[in-house]
């Protein structure tokens, strides 16, 4: 049977189409603040995944900070650790990182002695993409998890926070993590607040707070 070959104009539609949806990933609030991160992390750095979700971030963080760095991950669903467990494990991640099936607010007793040595903490609040939306961030523990983490951020260090609201989440927490991050000491830190300005439906916010 003789094949039919394909038209030009259905190739060149389908390389424009790939194109476009390349350049709205490239926009995506988690794929712009990863932009920071890999500016920030070196080899040898350690770092927080204070939302490991499915594993992306802390995959990234792995690999960024190399055989000599580590990386500490923290959710408080099961299905969040094994799903970035085995994220770790298929790509020869896993003796980078240590997973923490636990509260990002109680990162401090984690992780000893990293006060002031922590380059990136990288957080996603919300709800577990595909999981359960009753089960996500609240606003009292975030501020306890980005208090704890400033202490534990280097002199130059990175906080990279991706903030959804509206829908599930509501707008307490965003309302209450934009009102903490405005009263830190702009002495010690440098908070910048970015917004999709011109979409509809409440787009998140893509945070970052650098400590000076």
């Amino acid at each position: 049977m003789e094949r039919k070959k394909r038209s030009p104009e259905t190739e060149k539609h389908k390389k424009e189409k790939r194109r476009e949806i390349d350049r709205m990933e490239q926009v995506q609030i988690t794929q712009w603040c990863r932009r920071f991160i890999e500016e920030q992390v070196q080899e040898g750095d350690w770092c927080i995944d204070a939302t490991a979700g499915n594993g992306n971030d802390t995959e990234l963080l792995c690999r960024l900070v190399g055989e000599a760095g580590r990386v500490w991950a923290f959710d408080i669903q099961e299905q969040a650790i094994e799903a970035t467990r085995k994220r770790l494990a298929e790509k020869g991640l896993s003796d980078r990182a240590r997973l923490i099936l636990g509260s990002h607010a109680e990162m401090e007793r984690y992780i000893e002695g990293a006060e002031g040595r922590i380059s990136c903490i990288v957080f996603n609040f919300g709800y577990l993409p595909g999981g359960d939306h009753s089960v996500a961030t609240q606003a009292d523990t975030s501020v306890k998890a980005i208090q704890q983490g400033l202490r534990l951020l280097k002199k130059g260090g990175l906080m990279s926070l991706c903030i959804y609201s509206g829908g599930d989440s509501g707008f307490t927490e965003r309302d209450v993590l934009l009102d903490d991050l405005k009263q830190l000491d702009p002495k010690q830190y440098l908070v910048i607040v970015s917004e999709y300005y011109n979409r509809p439906n409440h787009p998140p916010l893509p945070v970052l707070v650098i400590r000076l």
